[in-house]
């Protein structure tokens, strides 16, 4: 009996953990050498300069979105070697880092994703 008492309760707990309805939603992520952009479920792209501030705020993005890039400095050995040859051939910053984006919405919930993302088996 207490058990059916809970249900009305959890679900309330759960309805408010996702997004506001009618708010955008944070779709992709991707990072070139210098920009993040942020692409939303309304179509909205959102640009940031990570390098200068590699944690921020994209206050004029939507209602405001949250963000922090953590560059993965060791990627794998094939990965450096390309990085290095481009590098080496003039093309300096044309392979994107590799990197974790986290994105963070009005409602404080986080949404990750990888940059580049990975590639479909």
């Amino acid at each position: 009996m207490k058990t059916l008492r809970l249900i009305p309760v959890l679900a309330l707990t759960a309805a408010c953990a996702g997004p506001l309805p009618g708010q955008p939603v944070p779709q992709d992520a991707r990072l070139s050498a210098t920009t993040l952009t942020l692409v939303l479920s309304d179509g909205t792209l959102c640009r940031a300069d990570w390098v200068a501030a590699p944690v921020g705020r994209m206050e004029e993005c939507g209602p405001g979105y949250g963000y922090a890039v953590r560059v993965i400095e060791n990627p794998n050995l094939l990965r450096q070697i390309w990085t290095g040859l481009t590098s080496a051939l003039g093309a300096e910053g044309a392979v994107a880092p590799l990197a974790e984006v986290v994105i963070t919405d009005p409602a404080g919930i986080d949404t990750s994703f990888v940059s580049p993302p990975p590639v479909p088996e």
